[in-house]
């Protein structure tokens, strides 16, 4: 289980906002869960440094140790190219996290440029390859990786292609619920593994008339599908 904090929603408060985010990542790990920090970063090596260690470590300053917000996990944009990817996988690596790399993403425009032909193949399962080339640097003992991917539930005849792409990469599939994603189409998403995707759902839950009966319809759906998919 995890919670999945959209960075901009706290940021666009100022430092209220990032107090309370603090807050919210305390809390969720308290409570045994994972945090993802969605925030889609990815800039020139030197910035994604800066992004790794506001997210994952600490930054040294002449006052000490200056402690970043300790997610479990991030999103992060690779479309700058590997040497920008770089140094967030290595804040992961260092802190033990996971990664997830913009793939295919849900938002409607992604086909735009993330389904465009390059080299003979769509411009995501170039991405792709990029995720799987890193997938043993990230690789917990379960045999999953942390060097994940967000691949979203809009587009779901991309699922089968990308997993074979990225045999052992854990997804991270928005969609579902506002988007118009259906949890009974995410069978190709997973491996044999029932932890191998993860299905983030908000406003799906958060405006339904019962949000707790919500949230337990969706967990049931997606925990039914990766268990009889897994046997």
């Amino acid at each position: 289980m995890a919670v999945k904090p959209q960075l901009a929603c706290f940021e666009r408060l100022g430092a209220p906002g990032w107090g309370a985010l603090e807050r919210v990542v305390s809390t969720a790990q308290d409570a045994g869960l994972l945090v993802v920090a969605d925030g889609k970063r990815g800039d020139v090596p030197v910035t994604a440094k800066a992004y790794a260690q506001a997210l994952f470590g600490s930054t040294p300053t002449q006052a000490g140790e200056i402690k970043g917000l300790g997610v479990d996990c991030v999103t992060a944009n690779p479309l700058m190219g590997r040497d920008a990817l770089e140094p967030i996988l290595a804040g992961a690596q260092e802190a033990g996290g996971g990664v997830f790399a913009l793939v295919r993403t849900s938002n409607p425009g992604a086909a735009d440029i993330l389904d465009l032909e390059a080299e003979g193949a769509p411009l995501h399962e170039h991405l792709a390859r990029m995720v799987a080339g890193d997938a043993d640097r990230l690789r917990g003992d379960c045999g999953l990786s942390g060097c994940g991917a967000v691949v979203g539930a809009t587009a779901p005849q991309h699922l089968g292609r990308l997993r074979e792409l990225m045999p052992d990469s854990i997804f991270l599939v928005p969609g579902v619920g506002a988007q118009g994603g259906r949890p009974e189409e995410l069978g190709p998403a997973f491996s044999e593994h029932p932890a191998s995707v993860l299905v983030p759902v908000s406003r799906g839950i958060a405006g339904a008339p019962d949000p707790a009966a919500a949230a337990a319809e969706l967990r049931d759906a997606v925990w039914g599908l990766s268990q009889a998919l897994a046997r």
